[in-house]
């Protein structure tokens, strides 16, 4: 049996957080398996090691955020269609998502794995640890297919409502990665090969392990021979919003990626405590951004469902949630900064350390802002404005790239700087999607109507 949540049913908050728990869950799952590398790796080969692996994982959540942009793009279609009961449609938009997000797939592998050389040089990776770092990512690149594969069908599955088969594939695939990790780091001495290495064979279980399921056990997703063509209208929707969410992944990405070139000119002791401390920092934030993501589907099978009023209540309840749990959150971080950074870091690396906590003091206070810009961009992205999800990233991205580079060019500041510059970037496109919510609101109240494209609807 196919495992469903209707999300256009039953209680709000408590549908909200039954749908999102597996989606933290596997979430947290999914970092472990960069987690375990960086863990593995900093311990049992070095502070070099673990600035390899760290800028290694920013670089790659760049290149994956292409795929995830394209897949939750598509999610959201698929989403809308399953709300509005439309299975046909449905079963189409799955054949047009995989073949477009498949072909991008193909480029992008080809693209990485003949630019190693120049992208590493453009990221100002020091030669202490330039071959370790492509050695690294000369095996890594290979996993991009594997990579498509899973995140397509967690969001297809996820879009109807299903977040816990895509749970049970990652564990297993998690668990297969750190046992793997320790046996060709530890006991074959591959090195930071082997870590690599490990992490392919991880994903590509999960991949190919969540593929079959779906095939398996969902057969209203099967599709059949007349569900095998490109539909001009099916393939405009899904190219729009898959194309918009692409773009907001990878300029949030890039924007991090520039920032990650200028961490990098600070040296390998600056480089080792950001890699081990965004690591925190992904985690402690993961949750409301995971939150945002099921908010998305909720929004989506919700309009498609045209249950309007359900949406305004799901707006409230949803922000409500975020801000509590962000506080909780950022109290947690600020006061076990170093205890946090030591699960990484060993005790006589105090320059590394020091560093580390610095950024997690200021990071920590301001989880609030990214678990409200997560709302804004799946809230958006559900209503048919996933261009408006883009314009945040820009003002969030372009907010944090500007200030970094200028804060860091100051003596007195340097470094610092840098950190500084994330929340201002957060809480700036807070504030324009607060404020453009807030404007569409008093229009509607004003009797302006809008097409079902352009959400007419109260809320």
């Amino acid at each position: 049996m196919l495992s469903k949540a209707d999300l256009t049913q039953g209680s709000i908050t408590g549908t909200l957080l039954r749908f999102t728990l597996p989606m933290i869950i596997g979430s947290l799952l999914q970092q472990c398996y960069n987690i375990a590398d960086t863990l593995i790796v900093g311990q049992c080969i070095g502070s070099g090691a673990l600035a390899a692996v760290g800028s290694a994982y920013t670089l790659m959540v760049f290149l994956i955020s292409i795929l995830l942009g394209l897949s939750m793009g598509s999610g959201t279609v698929f989403s809308l269609q399953y709300g509005a009961g439309r299975m046909k449609a449905l079963r189409r938009s799955i054949y047009v998502s995989a073949v477009l997000i498949g072909t991008v797939t193909i480029v992008l592998n080809i693209a990485a794995l003949s630019f190693i050389h120049p992208i590493l040089k453009l990221l100002q990776i020091p030669d202490d640890i330039y071959q370790m770092m492509y050695d690294y990512l000369w095996i890594i690149f290979w996993g991009i297919g594997f990579t498509f594969i899973y995140n397509f069908y967690a969001a297809l599955l996820r879009a109807i409502g299903n977040a816990v088969t895509p749970l049970y594939f990652l564990a297993i695939s998690v668990v297969l990665n750190i046992g793997l990790d320790l046996f060709f780091i530890l006991l074959l001495d591959w090195g930071i090969k082997g870590a690599a290495i490990a992490t392919i064979i991880a994903q590509g279980v999960s991949a190919l392990g969540i593929m079959g399921y779906t095939y398996a056990r969902c057969p209203e997703l099967r599709l059949h021979r007349n569900d095998l063509h490109f539909d001009r209208h099916c393939l405009k929707e899904i190219t729009s919003f898959s194309t918009l969410t692409c773009i907001q992944q990878s300029v949030m990405n890039l924007g991090i990626l520039m920032v990650q070139g200028l961490v990098n000119s600070f040296g390998s002791m600056v480089m080792a405590a950001f890699a081990a401390a965004i690591k925190i920092d992904s985690f402690a934030y993961m949750p409301v951004q995971e939150f945002g993501n099921a908010f998305s589907t909720f929004i989506a099978q919700n309009f498609g469902a045209k249950k309007y009023e359900r949406i305004r209540k799901g707006v409230k309840s949803a922000l409500i949630t975020t801000i509590v749990f962000s506080l909780f959150i950022s109290v947690l971080v600020f006061l076990f900064a170093k205890p946090f950074m030591l699960i990484f870091v060993a005790p006589h690396e105090t320059e590394i350390l020091n560093v580390g906590i610095g950024y997690l003091h200021i990071e920590g206070v301001f989880y609030c802002g990214i678990g409200i810009l997560f709302l804004l961009y799946g809230y958006y992205r559900a209503i048919r404005m996933p261009e408006m999800s883009v314009i945040l990233t820009i003002a969030s991205l372009g907010t944090r790239v500007a200030l970094s580079y200028w804060l860091a060019a100051i003596p007195s500041i340097g470094v610092t700087g840098i950190w500084w510059s994330i929340p201002i970037g957060w809480f700036i496109a807070d504030m324009i999607g607060i404020i453009y919510y807030k404007y569409r609101k008093k229009l509607r109240s004003n009797d302006i109507h809008y097409s079902d494209t352009a959400y007419t609807e109260r809320t």
